[in-house]
């Protein structure tokens, strides 16, 4: 089961009383509700489950206990230098380590293979012994055993998985009919309904619990992309994942996967990935052995309200473009930094998640009609996506850009934003994975409380773009503020490169001295 830590405090309430020994006061009251004015009330549903026994007596003989054995290397000599670490700077301690790495670096440590094990929940969804689980579950595994509610142990083997949803399908190696359950449909669920939780927590298989839907269209983190979330309070632990989530109907809802928690157990906050989500992606793999998604081949982020206001854009909904891979979807489309995506076949996109889901929905190598914003005027393009390669990450290389490049003047301070800029060289171009000539202004000075420093930028950085045109020169960047206060807009729209990644930033003028 994943756990997502905590990374603030807990807020906790505090409550006060006082007692009067002796003496009675009465508070007046502080308001009063208006003329026949009545508080909600609710009738008590007459279905209200008794018990949930029937429903799980009917269910459980298709949810199995996953068991994986998996393989890896260590190195003993490894472990010891990480406990090491905890007393590094003790007299003496240093020159010790110091002389241990000069050992090892003389004898090489030969690595050791290391068996390990883990556990999850899984459930039958065919008569002929397909099961889901979590990605997680099953990564790196050897060997997978499930354990049957009767007890009988028997070997599966991987069918697929895909690592954006965390979801995997084995199937049973043994031919017989298994008893198995259907997806339902997590969206006419209700916040409130019941939900029946069934798996195997810390290896103690068969175990159930129950709960309502305590919200759905959940986001948990950059590492689910393509997933809303049900989140649900029955109890779910380590082991619970892979494990199916039920209705009152004995439809599978969900496939429980993370856990939210400061203790690393449950406090009643579970997610589970919806079930017409689970089912898309299980019948993908059966029937491909993967999920194939669009890719377009970009970097993304939220368009912010200070980023429309320093382009002059009212709605701020989207996504802008920070990069574009070399090669990709994307630039053969004619996509460019900078541009903001409105929709994708007439669908909106709101923010970088929807549109990261929108395209990665769209069939491999289709044509398909983006509505973007250029240089603060709308524009129709037809991009023909491409498949989701399986490190799309490994191909973040910038494309060029079509922008021209000037050849930009030696720079120097910009008092407005109170900094010094410098003109990049090849060097840098080559370090940073841009292309020869492009433009690029170099910060090598930041003043304490200025202008740029309120924005987060710091010495090493470089200035790509100013309000969607190449910087240049620090007169482009000086014409560009200028250009801003003319249009009455206190915001500058700049893209920021840092090591080999583009992002946008905006830099406030009302800041400024």
């Amino acid at each position: 089961m994943k756990t997502i830590g905590i990374s603030r405090q807990a807020l906790v309430a505090a409550l006060f009383g006082a007692a009067a020994v002796g003496t009675l006061s009465v508070a007046p009251k502080v308001f009063s509700p208006e003329a026949g004015a009545q508080p909600i009330t609710v009738q008590a549903p007459h279905d209200a489950p008794l018990s949930f026994a029937d429903l799980i007596e009917q269910v459980e003989p298709a949810v199995v206990s996953v068991n994986v054995t998996t393989e890896r290397e260590v190195g003993r000599l490894r472990d010891m230098d990480q406990f090491f670490e905890q007393f590094r700077g003790m007299p003496g301690f240093d020159e010790f380590l110091e002389q241990r790495r000069q050992e090892q670096e003389d004898q090489p440590e030969e690595p050791e293979v290391q068996e390990g094990r883990s556990l999850g929940s899984g459930f039958f969804i065919s008569q002929d012994g397909y099961i889901v689980t979590n990605n997680h579950v099953v990564e790196g595994a050897k060997e997978i055993q499930v354990v049957l509610k009767d007890g009988r142990e028997l070997d599966a083997e991987l069918v697929g998985t895909d690592k954006q949803t965390d979801l995997a399908v084995l199937r049973v190696i043994e031919k017989g009919k298994y008893p198995f359950v259907h997806f339902g449909n997590a969206q006419t669920m209700r916040k409130g309904d019941w939900v029946v939780a069934l798996g195997n927590p810390f290896g103690l298989g068969g175990t159930a619990t129950a709960g309502i839907l305590s919200a759905d269209g959940r986001e948990i983190g950059p590492d689910s992309p393509y997933t809303d979330f049900l989140q649900i309070d029955a109890s779910i632990n380590r082991g619970n994942s892979g494990g199916p989530t039920f209705d009152l109907n004995g439809n599978v809802i969900g496939v429980n996967t993370a856990i939210f928690s400061p203790t690393g157990g449950s406090v009643g906050i579970g997610f589970a990935i919806p079930a017409e989500l689970a089912d898309e992606i299980t019948q993908a793999i059966i029937k491909e052995g993967k999920v194939s998604r669009g890719w377009l081949g970009v970097s993304i982020q939220d368009l912010t309200e200070d980023m429309a206001e320093a382009q002059g854009i009212k709605n701020a909904e989207g996504a802008i473009i920070a990069d574009v891979t070399n090669g990709s979807p994307a630039e053969k489309g004619g996509l460019e930094r900078g541009d903001i995506i409105l929709s994708v076949n007439d669908k909106k996109v709101t923010d970088a998640t929807s549109t990261t889901r929108v395209v990665g929905k769209l069939i491999a190598n289709t044509s398909n009609k983006f509505e973007i914003i250029r240089g603060g005027k709308p524009k129709t393009l037809n991009v023909t996506v491409g498949e989701r390669p399986e490190d799309p990450y490994a191909r973040t290389v910038p494309a060029s850009s079509s922008k021209p490049a000037d050849t930009p003047d030696k720079g120097t301070s910009v008092k407005d934003v109170g900094a010094t800029f410098e003109q990049m060289d090849d060097e840098l171009r080559s370090r940073l994975g841009l292309r020869s000539g492009e433009s690029g202004l170099v910060v090598t000075h930041v003043e304490k409380g200025g202008v740029m420093d309120k924005a987060g930028l710091a010495e090493g950085m470089v200035i790509l773009e100013v309000n969607n045109k190449p910087a240049a020169s620090v007169d482009d960047f000086r014409k560009a503020i200028a250009d801003a206060r003319k249009s009455d807009r206190t915001k500058v729209l700049i893209a920021i490169r840092v090591g080999q990644i583009t992002n946008y930033r905006t830099i406030d003028l009302s800041d400024a001295s």
